[in-house]
């Protein structure tokens, strides 16, 4: 079924697809990183804006400013000049940081996502997309492994996971209320757990892929067979690979679907099952130590019945694709990291990134 508040607008405006002046906030973040890549082989001229340049390659903006988002002078400077704003600056990091910084993640990112899409009114932007996350699903409907996918329309009544959730949905009503009061046509994506690679693999803001992929590419180096696993494994969750993230991103900016989005695969795993998964690809057998530490909620998966119907395309990289893939490049940075032990690993990300 379509959104109840699904209105197409009168013209097809939102499908034209000529180049446009764009910027892309927290830039040098993962998912930032692989969007202006894509945005420039469309013909784009792209602006990227972050607290720090991409770590792992070069960026490929036309032109990347080192900017606070927070700070209203540096908004207005980073949304001057372009016709539309992808909006993916955050303070966030796997379920170890979001479940203990809640403080911090809510200031910087209200900040953050205030200053951004009023900067983006005051300088005439014609279209702005703001990345939400599926943090903004209630508790109460989390609650089993086997979980019933989540559907746009769950996310009321509220009870979002942890302040990163309720900032989220905070900032989904904002876009909302500035498409009504002031004509600026928003997009709202949801992503379900975004990976690939490129991306934190380690630091304490990393997400499950990614640490697992470090954890097996560990035991593979060291022939220390053991990884450690936050909680008894069993809670689940659905992956979406980078690429496919990236796509779906586009066709809605494109598209003139105006209300939050599902954006990820709707394959549910439990994380003892993605360690095995990972484990195989790595050619390698490794034996899970379950101990204490945050697991969210006991179950998340993504419901694509609205992303088929508004978009007519869904995610295709498999699960087990997308973590070759991953693995592989994050097998050579540990590598890297075991041969160079003088440099003690990679320093910790910041306590404020954008990402």
């Amino acid at each position: 079924m379509s959104s109840p508040h699904y209105q197409k607008p009168d013209s097809a405006a939102g499908r034209d697809r000529r180049p446009a002046r764009v910027l892309v906030t927290g830039a040098g973040g993962f998912i930032g990183h692989h969007l202006v890549t894509r945005l420039r082989r469309e013909g784009h001229w792209v602006r990227g804006v972050d607290l720090k340049y991409p770590e792992f390659a070069p960026t490929d903006a036309d032109d990347f400013r080192l900017l606070d988002l927070r700070r209203w002078a540096d908004c207005l400077e980073a949304t001057a000049g372009v016709d539309e704003v992808y909006a993916l600056a955050a303070d966030m990091g796997g379920m170890g940081f979001i479940s203990s910084h809640h403080a911090e993640i809510l200031h910087n990112n209200v900040l953050i996502n205030v200053h951004t899409v009023e900067a983006a009114r005051r300088n005439g932007v014609s279209r702005y997309l703001y990345t939400s996350s599926a943090c903004v699903y209630p508790e109460y409907r989390q609650t089993e492994t086997a979980v019933v996918p989540l559907k746009e329309e769950d996310a009321y009544p509220a009870q979002p996971q942890d302040a990163y959730g309720w900032e989220k949905l905070v900032t989904e009503r904002l876009c909302l209320h500035y498409r009504e009061d002031y004509g600026l046509e928003t997009r709202v994506v949801r992503f379900h757990n975004i990976f690939g690679p490129k991306g934190t693999w380690d630091g304490g803001r990393e997400k499950a892929p990614a640490a697992l992929s470090r954890k097996i590419a560990v035991a593979k180096l060291t022939g220390n067979p053991e990884i450690e696993i936050w909680g008894d494994g069993l809670q689940t969750r659905s992956f979406c690979y980078i690429d496919d993230c990236v796509e779906g991103i586009w066709r809605l900016m494109r598209s003139d679907f105006r209300d939050p989005l599902n954006l990820g695969q709707d394959r549910l795993v439990s994380i003892d099952e993605l360690a095995d998964i990972i484990a195989r690809v790595a050619g390698v057998d490794v034996v899970k130590v379950h101990v204490p530490g945050p697991q969210g909620v006991r179950g998340r998966n993504s419901d694509n019945s609205l992303l088929r119907e508004v978009l007519g395309w869904e995610p295709s990289v498999s699960l087990e694709e997308g973590l070759a893939e991953t693995y592989r490049w994050i097998e050579a940075q540990v590598r890297e990291s075991l041969e160079t032990p003088s440099a003690g690993g990679r320093a910790e990300q910041p306590a404020y990134a954008l990402a």
